[in-house]
């Protein structure tokens, strides 16, 4: 999948796309819908395949105090694209001025002169343009008008009827249920990123750690989990069983929230490498403990019952 940054300037071979627009964040099976609708009409067109979205998330540039809330931040948005099999991604900057810009103005300027579109595909709400004033039906119009074809995606409902989208994958991370997260978003809740240095406390009482700093990502209810862990990309990659804690490590006086993952029968050294740790079952809320013997003793506890849940696939009473 080639990525472009802007719309400005695109090469002539990418020009006339089939385009899929939204933010995307989750890639949930509802934006699959969308996204995959415009690969069947370029299909159909002998277009290219092209997907559209906004980095930053327009909430970072509107609400910037709010705490993160990223499901996909870029890096993992991208992947999950690129295994649809889309041709090519542009990521448009969303920026102050970029926001202001007029819905009509977007249309001319980036679907018809930029990207020279065939044909538009969004989800049914999408909204864009300053004071978000575009809506599908001005996309169909000057689309009628300027010579691409337009397609508006209805919601798509899982089967307890209701609609796929991210704020039900946030609220059920926010709400300790990564199970009823990962129904919602398709897969398991991944949280991806560099494995940092740590204090080695973990190592000193038998229980080494991979830390992890949450960055963008959306900040799941504190406490301990049973994981899976992957060092390599791609769809098709081995996945080891793990325990970890989400939270600021309240025993050790920490404030800053840290991803902890212990995996279990691992002994290379995980520093500075790529980790993906998929969220599985919330065993338990973080806590304070009076020393590091009760520590011990519960990290314990949290191996064996996450090893139960891991093998059997399924979720022991608290």
């Amino acid at each position: 999948m080639r990525i472009f940054r802007q719309y400005e300037s695109l090469p002539e071979d990418v020009r006339g796309a089939v385009i899929a627009i939204g933010n995307f964040d989750g890639v949930h099976p509802g934006h699959q819908v969308v996204i995959n609708e415009a690969g069947l009409i370029a299909h159909d067109l002998g277009r290219p395949w092209a997907v559209l979205t906004f980095e930053p998330h327009p909430r970072r540039l509107f609400a910037p105090d709010q705490p993160p809330f990223r499901l996909t931040p870029f890096r993992a948005k991208a992947k999950l694209i690129e295994n649809l099999g889309v041709d090519m991604l542009i990521v448009q900057r969303f920026n102050k001025a970029f926001s202001q810009l007029e819905a009509k103005d977007f249309v001319t300027n980036a679907l018809v002169k930029g990207f020279g579109a065939s044909h538009v595909v969004s989800g049914y709400d999408f909204v864009f343009g300053h004071n978000r004033s575009g809506h599908c039906d001005l996309l169909l119009a000057m689309g009628a008008e300027h010579g691409f074809g337009f397609t508006a995606v209805n919601a798509i409902e899982d089967d307890t009827g209701e609609a796929y989208s991210s704020t039900r994958v946030r609220d059920k991370l926010l709400a300790s249920d990564p199970r009823g997260a990962a129904a919602v978003l398709g897969r398991d809740f991944e949280i991806e990123g560099r494995v940092i240095a740590g204090e080695s406390r973990g190592h000193g009482i038998g229980f080494p750690t991979a830390n992890l700093t949450l960055g963008s990502y959306l900040r799941p209810v504190n406490g301990v989990y049973a994981v899976r862990a992957s060092l390599e990309s791609g769809t098709d990659v081995p996945w080891l069983d793990g325990v970890a804690n989400i939270g600021v490590r309240p025993t050790f006086g920490g404030e800053n929230v840290v991803l902890e993952v212990y995996v279990f029968d691992f002994d290379d050294d995980l520093y500075g490498r790529r980790l993906r740790v998929r969220l599985i079952d919330f065993l338990r809320p973080e806590k304070k403990f009076d020393g590091i013997d009760d520590l011990k003793a519960q990290i314990a506890l949290d191996v064996s019952k996450a090893k139960e849940i891991l093998t059997k696939g399924e979720k022991k009473d608290p």
